[in-house]
C-alpha cells in the first residue's frame, strides 16, 4: 500500500521495517494498535524486545495461528497475541503504574496530527459526534521515556499531518521523539521538525510542500 500517490514513498510494510531498526536490544517496548503492531514483525533476530500491553502482559509474543487463538489472550487492541516463556501477567493498574513509574522505554503510536514541538494529537477530531478513541494513550506519552510515532505524512485528503500546531484536541504537550511517515523520517528537536532521512525517490522539496511546518535539514 503506497501514500496518497501511490507509486512514491514507503509502503506501510516498509515504514513499519524502518521503525523497527531504530529499537534498541534489551528494551521495553508498547505498541499501539493498527500499524504500529507491525513494527514487531521487523526487529533484527539479533535484539531481544520485550512487549509490553496496557492490559497487563510483559512478553507478549506475535499473533497466533487461527486454530491456536486463545480469546482470553489479547493485547490492547482486542487482538489475539501468544505469551513468550517468562512473560508475567498482571493487574491492568499495576501495568499502567509500570507505564506512569517510567519504566517502558519506547511507544510507538499512532497519530492524526503531529506539531512542530512535539504535541500530539490522536484520540479525536474534535468534531461532534465522532467516537474518540483514548485507550491508554495518555499515560502512555506522558510516562513512557520516547515515543515513536509512525503514520502516513498527509490524510486522505490530502492535508499534512505534520503542522506547526495541532488543530484536533491534544494527547500530550511535547512528547514526540521521531516520528516515521511514508515519505520521511522527522526528528523533533528544540527548534521544530528535523530531516532524520528521505524514503527512496523522496526529494527534500517534495517532503516540505507536503508538511505545514519547516523542516530543518
Amino acid at each position: 500500500m503506497k501514500n496518497q500517490d501511490e507509486t512514491i514513498g514507503w509502503s506501510r510494510t516498509e515504514m513499519a521495517w524502518r521503525a523497527a531498526q531504530d529499537i534498541p536490544d534489551s528494551t521495553y517496548v508498547n505498541l499501539g494498535v493498527g500499524m504500529p503492531v507491525m513494527v514487531a514483525q521487523y526487529i533484527p533476530k539479533d535484539r531481544e524486545v520485550i512487549y509490553h500491553t496496557e492490559n497487563g502482559l510483559l512478553g507478549m509474543g506475535p499473533v497466533p495461528p487461527k486454530e491456536s487463538i486463545d480469546l482470553e489472550l489479547i493485547n490492547a487492541g482486542n487482538e489475539p497475541v501468544t505469551a513468550l516463556p517468562g512473560s508475567c501477567y498482571f493487574h491492568q493498574g499495576d501495568s499502567f503504574a509500570m507505564i506512569r513509574g517510567g519504566h517502558i522505554d519506547i511507544c510507538v503510536l499512532g497519530a492524526m496530527q503531529v506539531a512542530e514541538n512535539g504535541d500530539l494529537a490522536n484520540w479525536s477530531t474534535g468534531v461532534p459526534g465522532t467516537v474518540p478513541s483514548v485507550g491508554g494513550a495518555m499515560d502512555l506519552v506522558a510516562g513512557v521515556k520516547r515515543i515513536f510515532v509512525i503514520t502516513q505524512h498527509c490524510t486522505k485528503f490530502k492535508e499534512p499531518k505534520l503542522l506547526q500546531e495541532c488543530s484536533y484536541p491534544l494527547t500530550g504537550k511535547k512528547v514526540v521523539s521521531r516520528v516515521y511517515t511514508d515519505l520521511a523520517v522527522i526528528d523533533v528537536i528544540d527548534k521544530g521538525f528535523k530531516l532524520v532521512e528521505l524514503a527512496p525517490g523522496i526529494t527534500f522539496d517534495y517532503v516540505q510542500s507536503k508538511t505545514g511546518a519547516t523542516i530543518h535539514q
